[in-house]
């Protein structure tokens, strides 16, 4: 079985910060991470793996550090790993950014199946492996949660819905988004990471993928961000913090005291 993941490079969430003039996300001098979510489908294809054989290959759309994804994403048990990366793909929406994806997974060659996070951290939007699919023309379903049974040009998965689970099959090749409950990700063993230095990544850019320019970064994205703005907090709370039986007394009555004014006692 040949399985792709694609992953992407996001900042950690606490310094996510976003350019109020572009409306794109500030990366340059943020420590970038591997997508939290990503880590999952790295993990299943890894584990598909060892159940079925086959290769496991990870691509990633980024700048040239995000090598460090790809790098990352063998040392965890892919076998190999195409970067994707130029100036041309900069600010690409998720339009624009599932058809770089798709456009190397052809060159890339027949696949069973792709194995995408359920979304990513920074974008929150849960696009970017359906239009992989869309792109590639081949069945899709999202928020998985157990691979039950690999059949011969088919899957049965289990997906999770707002009232429960599903159980459904898809034909192979097809691409799948996987939410956390499906496993719990390895970390990088040492020598994982050993292979991980000495694997040779080739870097793609739009004329070996044969992109076409006007799909491409920021001038071939149809989103546009029109404002950014700050949400206003309406709210206003008080912290009680007592140290003695005096001050605690005290912030007992206080508490009551707001209670009734609200009428809740």
């Amino acid at each position: 079985m040949k399985v792709l993941v694609p992953i992407k490079q996001v900042p950690e969430t606490s310094n996510v910060k976003m350019d109020p003039v572009t409306g794109t996300m500030v990366r340059d001098g943020v420590e970038p991470i591997i997508n939290p979510l990503d880590l999952y489908a790295i993990e299943e294809g890894v584990r598909l793996k060892e159940q079925v054989g086959g290769e496991v290959v990870a691509l990633s759309m980024g700048p040239p550090k995000a090598i460090l994804a790809i790098k990352e994403a063998i040392a965890m048990g892919c076998d190999d790993g195409v970067l994707l990366s130029d100036r041309a793909f900069a600010g690409a929406d998720t339009w624009a950014t599932s058809y770089v994806l798709a456009q190397a997974i052809k060159k890339i060659g027949a696949c069973d199946l792709i194995i995408c996070g359920e979304r990513a951290t920074d974008g929150d939007t849960g696009q970017v492996g359906p239009g992989i699919a869309t792109w590639l023309d081949i069945p899709f379903v999202t928020y998985i949660s157990k691979i039950i049974e690999i059949r011969e040009n088919s899957l049965l998965i289990e997906r999770m819905v707002e009232d429960g689970y599903e159980i459904l099959e898809i034909e192979t090749p097809c691409l799948l988004t996987v939410v956390k409950e499906i496993n719990y990700p390895r970390l990088p063993s040492l020598r994982g990471k050993q292979r991980a230095r000495q694997t040779e990544n080739p870097v793609w850019g739009p004329t070996d993928i044969d992109a076409r320019a006007k799909n491409l970064g920021l001038k071939g994205s149809p989103t546009r961000v029109v404002k950014i703005s700050t949400p206003q907090v309406t709210r206003n709370g008080k912290l009680l913090a007592p140290k003695d039986e005096k001050e605690i007394e005290s912030a007992v009555d206080q508490l009551i005291e707001f209670l009734q004014e609200k009428e809740i006692v």
